[in-house]
């Protein structure tokens, strides 16, 4: 059956061909799962079209798409002494495909120095569609294409031009055209809210990552990665064609020849769950770590923001992250004034803040200090900056309204990633910026937002909507909120986030200050929670509606379940355990009134081992948190064991 569907494929793909087939590209994934076609076709005399199409498992992703570039070059070219040649209306026109090429399968693991899984593998197959102007313009264009078992990636090559004419991209021709009846979860920034939508109902260009659900329980997500160089790319649906995207850059990107484009990532799995497993494409197609000292002063963490801005306030808070294992304090903005101008001086503190007695004070404690700064001092003070920071003790920077959406402001934050690095800071990117995979390469940069988090204070559904689309570009920065009268949801709920939403650097507590605490036992969690992990899998879920997840470090697991506005009944199987050995199952629930904390938690201690499964009703906007940690024989005979009608 698995031939037949290769070789139906492999026969409808060729009809639609234009060009001869030693210049068709095929490729599949090392699973055969995963598989992309790139032709040429004539559409009118001399007027060539790129076009591409994906499969999974035998059915359609994306139908025939346009792929390309176009771009303007025309002074450049006259500056540079080539004035004759003639302007095609579409800069990819007169390219013709010269041949394919196809290359030995790639198959390696490594190592991550933090991440969602302590051992990447990266494999699979690839291919180059090389082109080629005939106008002795000397133009050069490179398809290379990678198909892994987790989905298709494929990005555009320019040779280096033998007259260094430079580059002007000025647009992004790449579709995507889907199935009759895809529905998008899109959002139109990257703190927004999430609609569903039907693919040509996006009328506003949406995100990357863009999760939708195809007809025949065909999973899909558009991604990104390795885009450093390169402006912020949306979707928006198109005008022309029915079902179909196209991309939409923010700005041109001008290029020195050689240059690779960012990668473009099409993914589809049986489960919306599996598009978030299987996210380490991205990091695999980022270029491998550039700090050679990185293991030495790259630490994941937790951490807490001081949101008094007193030295006293500061004393305080540090006490509070010692006793309960935080190992990070922020001060937030308002530490240098005036903190959103121009005028502002980063490089002075506030009277009311003894950063140098802050700073000895933090590290007495085993607690180090972050500091926000926002892109005003950042544009103006940088260089001189970091190095002060670094001689006051200051671990870490998180820039605030940061620009990152041009060509210009996306390189300046990549280059000043860079620079933390060269100075020994750990970063933590604000507001609209999002990840595709850079801190593989710069592992300072721990975290960013790019997400409508907690201190919007967004309902429940939006919350398991956020597993299936913005974490499968990597890590968040949700800032979890505990004990704040605005909290839409519970506290339960609130235990869940901070393991579901993976962050190296993960914020909690984000607008509470120690005197809050009032000795609620379930602050163990906190207590416990890692920031990285050695496995992580979705046990279940879909967006809207909810999800269970597990991560592992070491020998013990984190689970989590998160529920809508409307509650719902979730199982968790604990299958992933080892086999016959009994754990010790720390949960914690939405208890009601019957507890009586302000929180509500309720915290119960059983023994539990692989073959069970354990059922859980979620009350509207709730969710449960699990610790199982293997059990010493003291603990099995003072624990009850899990029975299947036991109420949790």
């Amino acid at each position: 059956m698995k031939r037949i569907g290769l070789f139906l494929w492999t026969l409808a793909t060729a009809i639609a061909l234009w060009a001869g087939e030693e210049k068709d590209l095929q490729l599949a994934s090392p699973d055969g799962t995963h598989r992309i076609a790139f032709w040429q076709k004539t559409v009118s005399p001399g007027v060539n079209e790129l076009c591409y199409r994906v499969d999974y498992k035998g059915k359609t992703v994306l139908g025939e798409s346009r792929a390309g570039l176009d771009m303007d070059n025309r002074v450049w070219e006259m500056a540079l002494g080539e004035r004759s040649l003639k302007q095609p209306d579409c800069w990819m026109d007169n390219l013709e495909v010269d041949s394919v090429s196809y290359f030995p399968l790639a198959d390696r693991t490594w190592h991550p120095l933090y991440g969602e899984r302590s051992t990447v593998r990266d494999c699979y197959r690839s291919a180059t569609m090389y082109l080629s102007k005939k106008d002795g313009s000397q133009y050069r264009l490179n398809i290379e294409v990678r198909a892994y078992n987790e989905g298709i990636a494929f990005r555009y090559y320019f040779p280096e031009h033998p007259k260094a004419i430079f580059h002007k991209v000025v647009a992004d021709l790449t579709e995507y055209t889907f199935p009759a009846g895809s529905m998008a979860w899109a959002e139109e920034w990257a703190q927004a809210r999430f609609e569903r939508l039907a693919v040509g109902d996006i009328r506003r260009p949406v995100e990357r990552a863009l999760t939708l659900e195809l007809p025949g329980g065909i999973w899909a997500a558009l991604a990104d990665a390795d885009v450093d160089d390169w402006c912020l790319t949306k979707f928006v649906a198109s005008d022309k064609k029915s079902n179909t995207l196209t991309s939409v850059m923010y700005s041109p990107v001008d290029i020195v020849t050689y240059y690779a484009t960012p990668w473009k990532v099409i993914m589809a799995a049986d489960r919306p769950g599996d598009l978030l497993e299987h996210n380490d494409i991205i990091q695999n197609l980022n270029p491998p770590c550039a700090i050679a000292d990185a293991d030495q002063w790259v630490k994941p963490g937790k951490i807490m923001r001081e949101t008094t801005i007193t030295t006293e306030g500061a004393i305080a808070t540090i006490d509070f992250c010692a006793e309960h294992r935080i190992p990070y304090m922020l001060f937030d903005w308002k530490w240098y004034m005036p903190c959103t101008s121009h005028d502002g001086d980063a490089t002075k503190v506030v009277p009311e803040v003894d950063m140098p007695r802050v700073v000895a004070y933090g590290r007495e404690k085993g607690v180090d200090i972050w500091l926000y700064v926002n892109q005003h001092a950042l544009m103006k003070q940088a260089r001189e900056l970091f190095p002060l920071l670094r001689e006051w003790g200051i671990v870490g920077v998180k820039s605030g309204f940061v620009q990152y959406a041009s060509h210009r402001w996306a390189t300046w934050l990549h280059d000043l990633v860079r620079l933390a690095a060269e100075n020994h800071l750990l970063m933590n990117i604000h507001d609209e910026f999002r990840p595709s995979g850079f801190s593989r390469t710069y592992p300072n940069l721990l975290t960013q937002e790019g997400i409508c988090g907690n201190e919007e204070f967004p309902d429940a559904t939006h919350n398991t909507i956020l597993p299936f689309t913005r974490m499968i570009n990597g890590a968040a920065d949700y800032t979890i909120c505990y004990y704040d009268k605005r909290l839409k949801n519970t506290h339960a709920h609130q235990l869940a986030a901070s393991l579901i939403f993976y962050s190296p650097l993960q914020t909690i507590f984000w607008y509470d200050r120690p005197s809050f605490y009032q000795g609620e036992p379930e602050i163990e969690w906190f207590e416990h929670l890692q920031t990285v992990f050695d496995d992580s899998k979705v046990l279940s879920g879909e967006p809207g509606k909810g999800i269970v997840m597990a991560r592992r470090k070491g020998e013990e697991w984190f689970v989590a379940a998160m529920t809508n506005n409307e509650g719902s009944q979730q199982t968790v199987d604990l299958s992933f355990l080892d086999k016959g050995k009994p754990y010790l199952a720390y949960i914690y629930t939405d208890g009601g009134e019957e507890v009586k904390t302000r929180t509500h938690v309720r915290c119960t201690y059983l023994l539990v081992d692989a073959s069970q499964r354990l059922h859980f009703t979620l009350q509207p906007r709730g969710g449960a948190a699990i610790r199982l940690v293997p059990a010493t024989g003291e603990e099995t005979g003072k624990y009850k064991k899990y029975r299947k009608n036991m109420k949790l």
